[in-house]
């Protein structure tokens, strides 16, 4: 998970609601933030799932009580329980159970099956699945080779099998809960997080209590703590696991939380919720921005206080802010699943549109180039990084020593991602490493290039990446889907392209599809369009009378 996100400018400072009693600087615990939660507001609502609400207090109950359950399966601290959960107040439930017990919380990927379920539960080692109805057959399927697993818990009707256990979640949460939670340290893990695997097998993230505890709360002196979030963000991500539940429970407000991503359910969800705090990601930026006028919508103008995310572009914060009356846009961070955040903006300053905040006290961050030697300011570099204070990052990934110190040399974690910083001292996110262009002499991001082009009212999605060239370093070429009904064709997309791009960026090649290609984690799979490069369906510039000046 990589993050990159930023505000509009004058966006509003932290509120002046004075968040409840945590300590900003501390090493933490999951367990602790609960504890805390619940001895301060047992009353207060902490989860709404489409209006069935749960208190503090009813939910550090269930998790006592799913963890009692656990353990009667063999499951105690060090050990793994893998979640194929949907959003719903069991996934919450079962994670804060296996902390309970000093176990690691593994959350997968629900899109997940085959050879791609198999590898992720097979790494982690786990004797325990925890699944809906609806993935357990998928499971049960790889099961023979899963020589580790031997319960599947399944949420509702649990089909039976020749060899793995199978039982309910009813019956894993029994009616006595565990007295006290285990003893658990900040640097015990709390949770593995899988990688997407774009370059190879999907590796898990330790993420340590105190890590996952430091990403909440640098959100949470972010948020109003008088203000409801909503989110429909997928909880088996780092992102909502963290920035949304844990970084509430530290706030001790409440979160009302989507199944998943529902254009039609949006506003109604808004308005039902009474949510002030919205957080979303990618499309559904634009998919809502941009979509017909409802009742709901209507009813909710001015509601919504500020809505986190990314990408921003300055037309659509104008449309969130006109349209619906929301006050501020983005959030002034950059991070991904290894390390977050390693850039923020804590102050409440306002960033430049597009910036990604400044330097902090968690991370020490570094541009360099390929013989990590640092650049100079304003230029572009490979984001290298180590942790100021201990256990703000992970600590390597799972059972995976080689991959670890291969990401660790010069003993500085390297990202893989680009940047630079500006003479203000702004971070300004470039491009994945992998992804950066060269053509004609100069470096091209893909990131900045797809910025433009999904400015285009026709584009309703895009990737933008090489196609080697005979005679050149690469050449550029720009697949994309168009909006439902728009007719717009390769040529005027180019066109529209002349007066916003560097002549060395108009893409040479642009092809049209009905969707990107992607994998399970959602992430487009640009190797995969790398190795396709020039099809029978795509356009070439050079196949028209479209002169690039070169200016």
């Amino acid at each position: 998970m990589t993050i990159a996100a930023h505000p509009p400018a004058g966006a509003r400072a932290q509120s002046d609601v004075p968040p409840p009693v945590w300590s900003a600087g501390r090493a933490d615990t999951v367990t602790a933030v609960l504890s805390r939660a619940v001895e301060q507001s047992p009353d207060k609502v902490f989860l709404d799932f489409a209006g069935t609400q749960y208190t503090y207090r009813a939910v550090w109950q269930q998790a006592q009580r799913r963890a009692a359950g656990l353990a009667q399966l063999g499951v105690s601290a060090g050990q793994t329980v893998v979640c194929i959960l949907d959003n719903n107040v069991d996934a919450v439930v079962t994670w804060f159970a296996a902390n309970f017990l000093g176990a690691i919380w593994v959350p997968v990927n629900t899109a997940l099956k085959g050879e791609y379920l198999r590898h992720q539960i097979s790494d982690a080692a786990t004797a325990v699945v925890v699944a809906e109805q609806d993935y357990s057959q998928r499971v049960l399927d790889i099961a023979e080779h899963l020589p580790d697993l031997q319960y599947l818990v399944v949420r509702g009707t649990a089909p039976q099998h020749s060899r793995v256990t199978t039982t309910t979640i009813e019956a894993v949460t029994p009616d006595t809960g565990l007295l006290e939670p285990a003893a658990v340290t900040p640097r015990d893990l709390a949770m593995l997080i899988y990688t997407s695997g774009t370059t190879g097998p999907s590796k898990g993230c330790m993420i340590s209590h105190n890590y996952v505890c430091n990403v909440a709360r640098n959100t949470a002196v972010m948020r109003n703590p008088a203000y409801t979030l909503w989110t429909p963000l997928p909880l088996f991500h780092l992102n909502a696991a963290a920035t949304s539940v844990l970084a509430t429970a530290m706030n001790q407000t409440t979160v009302a939380v989507a199944e998943r991503f529902s254009l039609s359910r949006f506003w109604p969800e808004i308005k039902r919720s009474g949510a002030q705090q919205v957080s979303i990601l990618g499309v559904m930026i634009t998919l809502i921005a941009s979509m017909p006028d409802t009742p709901e919508m209507a009813d909710c103008y001015g509601q919504i206080e500020h809505v986190g995310g990314a990408p921003w572009t300055p037309e659509l914060i104008e449309t969130w802010k006109q349209r619906f009356g929301a006050r501020s846009a983005g959030n002034s961070v950059f991070g991904l699943t290894e390390a977050s955040f390693i850039t923020s903006n804590p102050n409440g300053l306002a960033a430049p549109l597009g910036a990604s905040g400044r330097r902090n006290d968690d991370f020490d961050v570094r541009l360099v180039d390929d013989e990590d030697n640092e650049v100079p300011e304003g230029q572009s570099g490979e984001i290298i990084v180590r942790p100021r204070k201990p256990h703000v990052m992970f600590e390597g990934y799972w059972r995976r020593p080689a991959e670890t110190m291969a990401v660790m040399r010069n003993l500085w974690f390297h990202t893989g991602d680009i940047g630079r910083f500006d003479a203000d001292g702004w971070f300004w996110f470039v491009d994945r490493k992998k992804d950066y262009l060269r053509r004609r002499g100069e470096n091209i991001s893909s990131y900045e290039l797809e910025r433009t082009f999904r400015m285009h009212p026709d584009i309703a999605d895009v990737a933008v990446h090489a196609v080697p060239s005979k005679v050149t370093e690469d050449d550029v070429k720009v697949t994309a889907v168009r909006r439902d009904g728009a007719g717009l064709s390769e040529e005027q997309l180019c066109r529209w392209s002349l007066d916003k791009l560097p002549y060395f960026a108009i893409p040479r090649y642009i092809e049209f599809r009905a969707e990107l290609p992607r994998n399970a984690m959602g992430k487009v799979l640009k190797h995969q369009l790398r190795d396709e490069g020039v099809t029978p369906d795509t356009w070439d510039i050079e196949d028209s009378d479209i002169e690039v000046v070169k200016r």
